[in-house]
């Protein structure tokens, strides 16, 4: 009997063991299949990209040969206003000024990495882009960021999941700019699920700054949640504009997820000048994209708002509060802020309200309001980015880990802590509701604050100088200059004003930091070695008065510039 009872125990054992190895095989080959799908879709999204390049190089060659007096070096100085007017008198063909535009993005590509994908159809585009003569782009080409949708194509995010999905058709935006006469005919690169300033991803790879490829371009281009505009521009010496969220059609612009409320994406244009942003805003708030899009509310471009002189009354800050600036940063305020003075403007001193506070509360956990479970339920079936990992791996950890972490880090590490506390999310939709509520007091509250200072824009730091690798997604508060306005909904853009000076670079050596946590310390590595890399400021105006923030920038570029002659 006794030994018939040991036969039945081992058997179960055995059975257990075997069910448990059984088990651990399936989930196994299940990962192992997973990773090589996932791996399959990586190097079909790749082949596609290099077929696109090599087609392109052989068209501008085959183009190159056949109009041997194309002065493309000309071309390529031009302003877009310049150019602009050179192709709608017919001094320069649609033609000479695409083939000049693809072949220096071929040749910039092989150095930085900052191409998803040629367009080819613009090819076809230019036999039909004469019908569009009349349109304020014409013959203009554009490069538009990978997750704005064109026929056809992967809008990725750089997320694996979303490959092999192609548009059915072209976003508004897209369409808007094809009706202008613009030629979309790049796609570029952005950071794996857009929720990272760096700009890298695991389909595409890294793209380095055009200054310094030993720093980051920042990420990305084209939309804004958090300074997706305007970090790159800071980083790479351009202007950048995040126009009100609202203003421009967000159809057919693909999020990383869909239905977050708390922070409003915006998208927006890149350029060499303020004019070239003005230009392009022009361009598509116009009827077109009014009746594609009805959400969109029909205010076309206010010129005379933009062309205006009059003097300004400025509020300006070098420090939040939250995150001390680099010293390039806070240096860029103060010489615009003199330049401004000089020039007749009424500056006066302006600090935002409750940083410690808005950041976690508001900002980040009306971001990840789900805890970052939808996140990271887009991440699964393919590799995290090494830019996007230490960011990411927090907000796996349970929701009693996480307040674990808070409640023991806040003696020590109190902004910290917070950020923690905020990756839990709000817990129920009564309290998303809450959340939502107190973002819109905070909003009111700070036009308030605006008001009690009578001023009509503000002049503030922006996030630089250019990282090191690998830092961007060790210290997302680092960008607190930027979030705050995409939290606000105000629009805001970038100039840049000057470039890092050696005594910026001694000066750094003695950063402490707002707080002297761990955020300082990292952030002082990530913008060290910056000596010649742009520096820029940050130009704010109110929600809708899109016109006045242009104009804000425009009077800060033309200063800079005639203070340099």
């Amino acid at each position: 009997m006794l030994g018939t009872v040991k036969m039945i125990n081992w058997t179960a054992a055995l059975l257990t063991g075997v069910a448990c190895f059984g088990g651990y095989l399936i989930v196994l080959v299940k990962k192992i299949n997973s990773h090589r799908k996932a791996e399959e879709k990586i190097k079909r999204a790749r082949n596609r990209r290099d077929e696109s390049l090599q087609r392109a190089e052989q068209a501008v060659l085959r183009y190159k040969e056949s109009h041997p007096t194309t002065d493309s070096a000309l071309i390529l100085t031009l302003s877009l206003s310049e150019l602009t007017q050179q192709l709608n008198k017919g001094l320069l063909s649609p033609e000479d000024v695409l083939y000049s535009y693809m072949e220096k993005t071929l040749a910039v590509n092989k150095k930085l990495n900052c191409c998803t994908e040629v367009l080819l159809e613009s090819l076809d585009q230019l036999k039909t882009v004469g019908s569009n003569k009349d349109g304020l782009l014409y013959g203009v080409p554009v490069s538009i960021k990978e997750n704005l949708a064109f026929k056809n194509h992967d809008c990725s995010c750089g997320v694996i999941i979303n490959l092999d999905q192609p548009a059915e058709k072209d976003s508004v935006l897209v369409q808007v700019l094809k009706k202008q006469g613009a030629i979309p005919f790049v796609r570029t690169n952005l950071p794996q699920a857009l929720l990272n300033y760096d700009c890298s991803n695991p389909i595409y790879g890294q793209t380095v700054n055009p200054h310094n490829p030993q720093k980051t371009s920042g990420g990305s281009s084209g939309t804004d949640i958090g300074g997706s505009i305007r970090i790159p521009a800071s980083f790479c010496g351009i202007c950048g504009f995040k126009p009100t969220a609202g203003r421009l059609s967000l159809q057919g612009l693909r999020p990383v997820y869909r239905g977050q409320k708390s922070v409003p994406s915006s998208a927006g244009p890149m350029a060499r000048d303020v004019d070239s942003l003005a230009l392009c805003m022009q361009a598509l708030l116009c009827d077109h994209m009014f009746s594609l899009d009805p959400t969109v509310p029909p205010l076309p471009f206010n010129m005379e708002i933009y062309r205006s002189s009059r003097p300004l009354r400025i509020g300006y800050l070098e420090n939040d509060g939250y995150t001390q600036p680099s010293p390039s940063m806070a240096r860029g305020v103060r010489e615009v802020k003199a330049l401004l003075e000089q020039a007749g403007h009424t500056l006066v001193p302006y600090c935002p309200l409750k940083m410690d506070q808005i950041i976690p509360e508001l900002f980040l956990k009306g971001l990840f309001a789900d805890g970052a479970t939808t996140l990271l339920q887009k991440l699964k079936g393919g590799p995290v980015d090494p830019c996007l990992e230490p960011q990411v791996f927090p907000y796996g950890f349970p929701k009693w880990l996480k307040k674990t972490i808070s409640f023991l880090l806040k003696p020590v590490f109190p902004r910290v802590s917070a950020n923690f506390g905020a990756l839990c999310g709000v817990g129920s939709v009564p309290e998303l509701w809450k959340q939502h509520a107190a973002v819109e007091d905070y909003i009111h509250e700070t036009i308030a604050h605006w008001r009690s200072c009578k001023i009509d824009v503000l002049l503030c730091p922006v996030t630089g100088p250019a990282y090191n690798f690998l830092y961007c997604g060790k210290i997302l508060n680092a960008v607190s200059y930027t979030m705050l306005y995409n939290l606000l909904n105000f629009p805001a853009g970038v100039v840049t004003v000057s470039t890092v000076t050696a005594k910026d670079e001694e000066e750094l050596k003695h950063y402490k930091g707002c707080y002297q946590d761990m955020w300082d310390k990292l952030f002082k590595e990530a913008v060290a070695g910056g000596e010649g890399l742009p520096v820029a400021v940050q130009c704010v105006a109110l929600l809708w008065q899109d016109e006045l923030c242009l104009r804000f920038m425009k009077e800060v570029e033309q200063l800079v510039k005639e203070s340099k002659k």
